[in-house]
């Protein structure tokens, strides 16, 4: 069966793919007294778009982090543009529902009705693929002196050139007793622009794509399109190059009169496109224009649009979370040996938390926050539960004793983070019966960047990690008194103690009271001690631990907002942004038995 997302993805493709041919379209019409090779090569761009997503060149641009600039407010369907293959939430959480259940087989019946339509195209130019290639194998080398081999045929079939990396002039035979010697070189010199201008291998580009996008009824009037303006253009030439009008009108008649069209499109012959149209212009065809200057630059602008405006969209909108992958939940997951949850009544928002040396101890912690820990994410990206989660606190206690700890390779500070995040992630769904999936949504982040005149950040002094309390050294001593290593406390509302931890763990943090994702752009990679002083905004999220309105009031009223707070006492500041992130939506949660 197909993926449950591949329908709104194909649909996507589509929609940008013949806005994209229309662009085209009306590009040939300002173009149309110009050479038609210049049209020629519009509509092969418009048909091979079909085959390269925008998502391709997005992602591109995604990749290019440190290129990333600032987004600017956009039109909806530019929007749309730069973000192809996009999915809404609802639609996902359906899509996921029917592949779990296998209620429907929609997916496979369009997958089969394709394959048969694929199937049938590709088989009839296989046909005449074949007759073609008899045709050939059946010629006689002719002594003409052109550029490249030319058979002598006895298949009733027109002149034409055969074969794309070594293509061979076929003629039918006796053609030179049909032709006069100037009508003959005329038929020449058509076939040879052919050559030059490798028509047979854009030819075969397009055939690939209708062969792929059979049901979609542009890309055959395309086809349409592409002979006309092929066969035009090598007609400008024959003529630019002095054979006489009249001449070749009647080499053409005379041909359609005595042989047979070629069966496919890739073999580039005579008779392509509308004969009458054709010998019209012959006839009274006045020389095409050149590309004026600002043709010229309406060209330049409309390619680098369609190539650069995709990359910049991934620029500005390159994921921005940094959460688990969904394959993540099929993989097992380390957990503690022993754990301890009872409910906290205390009724502040005081949250104390030590994560280290394979033990988490979380004092009045909500599951909100648990979760936030554990998958990396911020409260914005928690969804699909509310009330307790928020609202019921727990003090939980565990750690992993596991006698073969002490032989195992010391892990570094980060990766020693990750592992204790997949033991909590084990410990929810042991004990809470947490069940959960993802779903892309796009939300407003914040960067958090060093300010204009430098950071004020005061690096911890580097102590071993296997050094743990009760030990002297591995406690330092806070604005409130004595404070792990490598931990966060809040001393009240509006009030932070860092002691010994990154800028992308404190980025989490603030990303609690500022109720957006922070992702930390800083590039400062060391441990930092620090306290933060801030007024916390009214209705905004809370640090870990607490929630709207349960915080005693800050001590100064009046005092910086978390924003001027960060660049005054920190030298950081906190640049939004906005892009697709990865979000946790709860399926089953349960409150813990006690123990």
């Amino acid at each position: 069966m197909i993926p449950v997302n591949f329908a709104p993805a194909l649909a996507n493709h589509l929609w940008q793919s013949t806005a994209f041919a229309g662009i085209a379209g009306l590009l040939t019409l300002a173009l149309r007294d110009n050479h038609a090779r210049t049209r020629h090569w519009l509509w092969l761009i418009a048909s091979v778009k079909f085959l390269i997503p925008f998502a391709l060149l997005t992602a591109v641009g995604g990749r290019l982090g440190w290129l990333r600039v600032a987004r600017p407010e956009l039109p909806i369907v530019m929007e749309q543009m730069g973000q192809p293959f996009a999915q809404s939430p609802a639609r996902a959480a359906v899509a996921r529902t029917v592949l779990a259940h296998d209620a429907s087989l929609l997916p496979a019946v369009l997958l089969a009705v394709w394959t048969c339509g694929f199937l049938a195209v590709a088989f009839s130019w296989w046909r005449r693929w074949r007759r073609i290639r008899a045709a050939v194998r059946e010629a006689s080398p002719m002594a003409v002196a052109v550029e490249v081999p030319v058979l002598s045929s006895p298949a009733m079939l027109e002149p034409g050139v055969f074969g794309v990396l070594r293509p061979v002039l076929l003629l039918p035979d006796g053609i030179a007793d049909r032709l006069a010697p100037a009508q003959l070189d005329a038929i020449l010199a058509h076939e040879l622009c052919h050559v030059r201008h490798r028509d047979n291998l854009t030819a075969a580009v397009h055939m690939a794509v209708e062969a792929i996008f059979w049901f979609h009824p542009l890309v055959w009037w395309m086809g349409a399109r592409l002979v006309e303006e092929r066969e035009r253009a090598c007609d400008e030439e024959v003529l630019r190059r002095g054979s006489q009008p009249e001449v070749y009108a009647e080499s053409i008649l005379k041909t359609c009169q005595f042989y047979l069209e070629a069966p496919l499109v890739c073999m580039s012959g005579i008779s392509g496109s509308d004969l009458k149209k054709r010998i019209v212009r012959i006839m009274t065809q006045r020389a095409a224009n050149k590309l004026g200057f600002g043709r010229k630059l309406l060209l330049a602008a409309a390619g680098i649009a369609a190539l650069a405006g995709p990359i910049v969209f991934g620029l500005m909108d390159a994921p921005q979370s940094r959460a688990q992958s969904p394959e993540a939940f099929s993989t097992p997951r380390p957990s503690f040996d022993v754990a301890s949850i009872k409910p906290n009544h205390s009724g502040t928002n005081l949250l104390r938390l030590v994560a280290d040396n394979g033990r988490f101890i979380a004092y009045n912690a909500t599951l909100k926050f648990l979760l936030a820990y554990a998958y990396h994410v911020n409260y914005s990206q928690i969804s699909g539960a509310s009330g307790w989660i928020e609202s019921e606190h727990y003090d939980i206690e565990a750690k992993r004793d596991d006698p073969s700890a002490d032989s195992q390779p010391k892990l570094v500070r980060d990766e020693e983070g990750q592992q204790l995040g997949l033991m909590v992630q084990s410990l929810l769904a042991d004990r809470f019966k947490l069940a959960l999936h993802y779903e892309t949504k796009e939300l407003p982040v914040y960067a958090l960047v060093v300010a204009k005149n430098g950071p004020k950040l005061r690096e911890s002094p580097v102590i071993p990690d296997d050094l743990a309390p009760p030990h002297p050294a591995a406690v330092m001593v806070g604005p409130d008194g004595p404070q792990a290593r490598h931990s966060f406390r809040m001393n009240g509302s509006g009030e932070l103690s860092v002691i010994a931890q990154s800028l992308d763990r404190f980025a989490d943090l603030l990303a609690h009271q500022t109720g957006r994702l922070v992702v930390d752009k800083t590039g400062l990679k060391g441990n930092y001690d620090f306290t933060l002083k801030w007024t916390p905004d009214e209705g905004r999220g809370q640090m870990p631990g607490g929630t709207p309105g349960d915080a005693a009031p800050p001590s100064d009223a009046n005092g910086p907002t978390i924003f001027t707070a960060l660049q005054e006492q920190l030298g950081l500041k906190l640049e939004s942004q906005k892009g697709p992130v990865d979000t946790l939506v709860i399926d089953h949660v349960e409150k813990p038995s006690e123990n």
